[in-house]
């Protein structure tokens, strides 16, 4: 059989994901271009490797189901290759001669002709169910155990699936929905960053535009490398979410002077760049600021004034800037469906030693403030410490701040409230984006 090179790659990212705890993003795209794998191979990698490691918690539990030894016992390659293959045979529209075949072949020439009848003895035990077949045998009765229930059958770790559904308040009856939309692949979305690019020449290209971000067109697939506009630099990539959360900073009502901008956690500058562009219509200009070198150097490709500076150490006066991004690092369970490995690396403590650094952030955006100047704190997170905790906190110490109602700055958004009143929380189930969150506060 001559060798699967779409699957040999498949393979490959996810023992760089295993070994290296590299990122999925950032292998696969390089591997594939230098393999010259695209069109229709370059999808099927790219939803084998992504679905295979979003739903690795529930097909462990399936392949446990099915082996004679724990799974730790089993080798590492030889599982990871499973875990490929049940993808295949449970949430791919393969046949199920052609997902062991290819599988068992993987397995012999990866790691060796020994354990290749194992491997294909444990997929056909795989093979006598479908997912929610197997997803009735593996998970436990949602009846008396809902959270467990979800978190095999949505391959979410428990200490997720709980905070999501504490995020959620009294909409908890929609915790499946999320956990679901979880596991979707996201959309590509774009943005016409303004005064370079429009909508309508995204659309031109293939895309449609979105009824929530006036500069968002999402494409129906293929390589975004290849529109004009997103190869020239005068539109990228970026989610509808945070396109959102830039858009209401720059639209918030303002007094006085408006030509001094702040993105304070600036990288990998998306945001930034969307900003610039915003500021620079209005003559003002952005300084993008981002505590790591080689991300700031991201940064600089797309937006002019760049500073390698900790935000929590700031090196300029305070009362200098009339808008203030604070995108704060977080636990980013709001992005799980786009960083399929976050939610096995990720731990609960992690949540824990964020809020204190958050905020400091929001405080020392605050200072950057001149008196009626505006800042947004933004987190690709839900999670009520990482939100409400980190407002409620810093308003609670501070008598020069309040909170603004930043609902109407998202006329196209709906039921999007957040933990408090005026803050705005989006979610993949609802609004189709990364679950952001965002509080507009005001020095005064």
């Amino acid at each position: 059989m001559p060798a699967d090179r779409v699957r040999g790659a498949a393979y490959d990212v996810l023992t760089a994901v295993r070994e290296q705890d590299a990122y999925t993003n950032l292998v696969l795209p390089p591997l594939l271009r230098a393999r010259q794998i695209t069109g229709r191979d370059a999808a099927f990698a790219t939803e084998l490797v992504s679905g295979t490691i979003r739903r690795q918690g529930l097909y462990d539990a399936v392949l446990a189901a099915n082996v004679d030894r724990p799974l730790a016992k089993v080798d590492p390659g030889v599982l990871d290759a499973l875990r490929l293959g049940t993808h295949q045979l449970l949430a791919m529209r393969v046949p199920t001669h052609a997902a062991v075949g290819t599988t068992v072949d993987l397995v012999r020439r990866k790691v060796g002709h020994r354990p290749s009848g194992f491997a294909n003895a444990v997929l056909r035990k795989v093979a006598r169910h479908d997912l929610d077949g197997w997803v009735r045998r593996v998970a436990p009765d949602p009846g008396s155990d809902p959270l467990g229930y979800a978190e095999v059958a949505h391959a979410h770790p428990r200490w997720v699936v709980e905070a999501l559904a504490e995020s959620l308040g009294d909409r908890r009856d929609e915790l499946d929905a999320l956990l679901a939309a979880d596991n979707d692949a996201p959309r590509v979305t774009l943005v016409a960053r303004p005064g370079l690019a429009t909508v309508d020449e995204l659309v031109a290209a293939g895309g449609t535009a979105s009824r929530q971000s006036r500069y968002a067109v999402t494409l129906p697939g293929g390589d975004p490398a290849a529109v004009p506009a997103v190869a020239e630099g005068r539109a990228g990539v970026q989610d509808e979410g945070s396109q959102l959360v830039a858009t209401a900073l720059a639209d918030a009502a303002l007094d006085g002077t408006d030509a001094r901008w702040l993105d304070t956690c600036a990288g990998p500058g998306g945001k930034a760049a969307l900003l610039a562009a915003l500021a620079t219509e209005r003559g003002g200009l952005l300084l993008a600021a981002e505590l790591q070198h080689h991300r700031a150097v991201l940064v600089r490709s797309a937006v002019p004034r760049v500073v390698t500076v900790d935000g929590t150490r700031p090196a300029w006066r305070s009362g200098t800037f009339d808008r203030v991004m604070v995108d704060a690092p977080c636990s980013g369970l709001g992005a799980l469906r786009r960083r399929p490995e976050a939610r096995w690396r990720k731990q609960a403590a992690d949540v824990d030693g964020l809020v204190p650094l958050q905020e400091t952030l929001l405080d020392r955006a605050l200072d950057a403030a001149r008196p009626g100047g505006v800042v947004a704190y933004v987190t690709c997170s839900p999670v009520l410490a990482e939100t409400r905790g980190v407002v409620a906190a810093v308003l609670a110490r501070r008598d020069d701040v309040r909170l603004d109602d930043a609902a109407p700055l998202l006329p196209g958004v709906t039921d999007a409230a957040g933990p408090l009143p005026g803050t705005v929380q989006l979610w993949p189930h609802r609004h189709g984006t990364d679950a952001m969150f965002l509080a507009l506060l005001r020095r005064h």
